[in-house]
């Protein structure tokens, strides 16, 4: 066995059956053992950080597990990389020229891929979302469900069928499809991203209704006002404060709280549109509830929901002439 693998040369190489393997050497199999003990080491440390982040007893517990998994992914791989540079280059002088050369080959061979790290790190320092924000990236609407240093995974959204748009779409409302979309981090460089809850977590949303031109508006009105009012008010006063704090951070202006319906006339209705505050979350069911509450009010005090039907109450005078009769026309 000693004939077949031996240690020769001042290096210390590796004799494979009187073979010298290039670059394989006592020294190398060393600082590889080195190595595999250092990275389980540093994934130990990190194991260890997420549990103590996992037992935290804080309402705020998403956003403090976010940032604080962030943190310990950061500094493991930080230690990881600081780790090998010291076990595997013993001069500075090597560590220099290597890093220029590692440096450039991804700069020519992997553009892309920088650009995805580099858009992690902007995630980070800017704030642009956390782990449970709703948000549209990439042509994608969903929940941000996990962060990683290249693709951050987004679990997806339906769309009504007015903003429906490739992947085609089978749930025509802001509730879950199923489907988790990885997406890759550069994208932040290339299109807006919409965050719909981080620093303002409600959205002002609308519901259009036609109504006869014979029905009875102002009743009309007091019963949308009514509906919307029973689902949202809580809502008004948890957005006021809200709304107070994003005033304070961003030039913006002070929006009305309170539901209020907006008239438009048409040429077969009038369009009475309720304007409402709600949160992101559960948007369609709050929808629905105040939809049925309007809906059997508005029986209660017939009145009409009008529509673009049309009733023929008349025929007009025919009058037929039969081939071959010289008689007069007849009447129908």
């Amino acid at each position: 066995m000693h004939e077949f693998i031996e240690i020769v040369g001042p290096a210390h190489t590796l004799q494979l059956f009187g073979i010298r393997l290039v670059g394989v050497s006592g020294d190398n199999l060393k600082k590889l053992f080195f190595t595999i003990v250092f990275a389980f080491l540093v994934w130990l440390i990190r194991q260890a950080l997420y549990h103590l982040v996992e037992r935290i007893p804080t309402e705020r517990r998403t956003r403090v597990r976010f940032w604080s998994r962030q943190g310990a992914q950061v500094v493991s791989t930080v230690l990881l990389i600081i780790g090998l540079i010291s076990i595997w280059f013993d001069a500075p002088a090597s560590v220099g020229s290597a890093a220029a050369f590692i440096t450039a080959g991804l700069a020519v061979a992997s553009q892309r891929l920088i650009t995805a790290i580099g858009g992690y790190f902007v995630v980070l320092r800017g704030k642009t979302f956390n782990v449970g924000d709703r948000i549209v990236m990439g042509g994608v609407r969903g929940d941000v469900i996990a962060l990683g240093f290249m693709q951050t995974t987004i679990m997806e959204m339906g769309e009504p069928p007015s903003e429906h748009s490739a992947p085609s779409m089978w749930v025509a409302g802001r509730q879950y499809t199923g489907r988790i979309v990885t997406i890759t981090n550069d994208k932040i460089f290339d299109e807006p991203v919409y965050n719909y809850t981080r620093e303002f977590p409600y959205i002002w949303e609308e519901m259009r209704l036609p109504i006869t031109y014979e029905s009875d508006r102002q009743r009309a009105e007091q019963i949308i006002l009514q509906a919307a009012r029973h689902y949202t008010l809580p809502l008004t006063q948890l957005g006021e404060a809200s709304l107070k704090e994003l005033e304070r951070r961003y030039a913006v202006r002070h929006e009305e709280m309170e539901p209020r319906v907006f008239y438009r006339i048409t040429d077969n209705w009038l369009e009475m549109s309720v304007r409402f505050l709600t949160e992101e979350h559960g948007i369609r069911q709050i929808k629905d509830l105040i939809s049925r509450e309007i809906l059997d009010n508005f029986d209660q005090a017939k009145i009409g929901i009008a529509s673009g039907t049309y009733n023929v109450v008349g025929m007009p005078e025919l009058r037929v002439r039969i081939a071959g009769d010289n008689a007069q026309a007849m009447r129908t």
